[in-house]
């Protein structure tokens, strides 16, 4: 019997097929001529956004975080930047000519399309041909991450003396793979001080005996010398060798079949746009600098938030819309628009599965800003809180920095947190706090103290950190560091209750629970007198200022300090101001 295809059947294989069909001109086409930008919505729509250009590629496949948020009209997707934004924005994957220095083609280049600053990803050698990626303007914020990215070359390297075969090459050549010594050659104009440099693969290629002349691919950490690898593969075949041609094929993550242009390109595609007013030869040969920033892990904010990145804002949990798989700490992402522009390269301050479980918190810090102020408006200090604040400094209730004064009321104090200075905006993160500190507040409590333990929590200053602000803001006088075993420093509290001193995580006089959310802290006449017992919060502290129990404080009245009081109902019995 014959099987009867269903209904509309035809027309679906019409449309997989013109879609099958669809070639890379034809992509690109559409990519520049179509608006692309993650819209707000209550629901997330089942999007093909793999053909979606630069940073948006993939983006429905981006952890959602949320999907409300206020559109702006600023900003424009990279691809439809104006011309001026758009060159001053770019970067160029050139193929260096032979003879002329990486300086002078960078200078040439700055010349022919009339702007002020252009660097480039990585010295090449007046004779060395290939990719030299060439940063314009604003680019050039990434040209350090650019230099420091991983180099792929193909050379030419020639024997002093015949060899047995081309497997005694082969061998020699995958040899010299792995962290090596070098010596920068004597052409080099740098100080010539043995280095280490890592190649990751090397291969021969092809090996021409008669002439001995061998081709060989490397991949190789940036600042490796070729030319002292050729003199050193010469020694270890016994036979002697030197460099006789050079290529670079890769610079970062572009290479010579992505969109590589010549310096005839770049004035050719100026001449057509100056003449003919037409840019689009000048958009093909420059492209955007999220090009160079693809294989970075994303972070996608809201449009209200951008501005406030570009001068410097912590990059916030709230803010986020969207945020990759994969994210781990410390690594280094780029924070983007919903337009898919690249606001800044940041350092990970929480891994993917934190970011999914959390509601507020700092998610990265800033590495190097990349978007101009002002490119989005400004929308810090509308929101309830800030409202609040500013009617409070009109009335008086806050001082004009909107510090808490004398007529500022309990309930602000008791609620509000101020994140500058948890996250150390006047309290550096490295250095030990000292008595100074304090008395620059005047008016800072215990109530305070215990406000900015909370922030603590919530993921700021570490530990020791914490328990040297604890004890300035609570008047415990003379802070020192001293050193010890475990490399974390002791905290001498001098004038309370004679001389007693703290040290974190070691010998038990710090203890950090996992029931609690920060640390428990006990103060000890010596410090290397560890405590009997930590079972709930029962442990001796006779003599030492410091109550572990509200029994305690009961049967000896003698302890002016109760931890529970601190970390719990947020103030100090006495001993309550700096």
């Amino acid at each position: 019997s014959r099987r009867v295809a269903p209904a509309g059947s035809s027309a679906k294989k019409r449309r997989k097929k013109e879609k099958r069909a669809l070639g890379d001109d034809d992509v690109a086409d559409i990519q520049h001529t179509e608006d692309f930008l993650i819209k707000p919505e209550s629901r997330v729509a089942q999007l093909d956004t793999s053909q979606w250009p630069l940073l948006l590629k993939n983006f429905d496949k981006l952890n959602v975080r949320t999907a409300h948020y206020t559109p702006l009209p600023s900003g424009a997707n990279p691809l439809k930047r104006e011309i001026s934004d758009y060159v001053r924005s770019g970067f160029i994957n050139l193929d260096k000519p032979s003879n002329p220095s990486s300086h002078e083609v960078v200078a040439w280049i700055r010349r022919i399309l009339r702007v002020e600053k252009t660097g480039h990803s990585g010295t090449l050698d007046p004779k060395v041909t290939g990719c030299l990626i060439v940063c314009i303007e604003r680019a050039t914020r990434l040209v350090k991450s650019q230099q420091g990215a991983g180099k792929e070359y193909v050379g030419i390297v020639r024997l002093h003396n015949a060899i047995e075969s081309e497997a005694q090459l082969a061998r020699a050549i995958e040899t010299l793979t792995g962290a090596l010594f070098q010596r920068p050659p004597l052409i080099a104009a740098v100080k010539r001080q043995l280095r280490v440099r890592t190649i990751y693969e090397s291969k021969l290629v092809e090996y021409d005996p008669e002439r001995r002349l061998g081709i060989f691919w490397v991949s190789c950490e940036a600042g490796t010398y070729i030319r002292t690898l050729c003199v050193h593969l010469g020694l270890l075949l016994g036979v002697g060798g030197q460099m006789q041609e050079l290529r670079r094929v890769r610079s970062g993550i572009l290479g010579e079949t992505d969109n590589m242009v010549t310096m005839h390109d770049v004035l050719d595609a100026q001449w057509q746009y100056d003449n003919n007013k037409d840019d689009s030869y000048l958009r093909r040969v420059i492209l955007p600098l999220e090009k160079l920033l693809t294989s970075h892990k994303r972070l996608v904010m809201k449009d209200s938030a951008v501005n406030a990145i570009c001068y410097g804002a912590k990059i916030m949990l709230p803010g986020v819309l969207r945020y990759e798989d994969g994210i781990e700490l410390n690594q280094e992402i780029v924070v983007i628009t919903t337009k898919g522009e690249a606001i800044c390269l940041a350092i990970a301050l929480m891994t993917t599965a934190v970011i999914s479980t959390c509601d507020h918190g700092i998610v990265a810090k800033i590495k190097r800003v990349i978007m101009e102020r002002d490119t989005y408006p400004r929308k810090w200090g509308l929101g309830p809180k800030a409202s609040q604040k500013k009617m409070m400094i009109q009335k008086g209730l806050l001082d004009k920095h909107g510090k808490p004064n004398e007529s500022t009321p309990e309930s602000w104090r008791r609620e509000y947190v101020d994140y500058r200075w948890v996250l150390g905006v006047w309290l550096p993160q490295t250095q030990l706090f000292r008595g100074e500190h304090c008395a620059a507040r005047p008016g800072l409590d215990a109530v305070d103290c215990a406000r900015i333990m909370l922030g603590l929590a919530l993921g700021s200053l570490d530990l020791w950190n914490a328990v040297a602000f604890l004890g300035v803001c609570c008047s415990w006088a003379v802070l020192e560091e001293r050193p010890c075993a475990d490399s974390y420093p002791f905290l001498a509290c001098c004038g309370f209750r004679g001389s007693q001193s703290a040290k974190l995580n070691g010998g038990g006089h710090a203890v950090a629970q996992p029931s609690w959310p920060w640390c428990r802290l006990q103060i000890s006449p010596t410090p290397t007198s560890p405590p009997s017992s930590w079972g709930g919060l029962q442990s001796p502290c006779a003599g030492t200022g410091i109550c572990a129990s509200p029994e305690q404080h009961e049967a000896t009245n003698d302890c002016p300090v109760q931890p529970w009081d601190l970390f719990f109902q947020g103030y100090f019995q006495e001993r309550s101001r700096c």
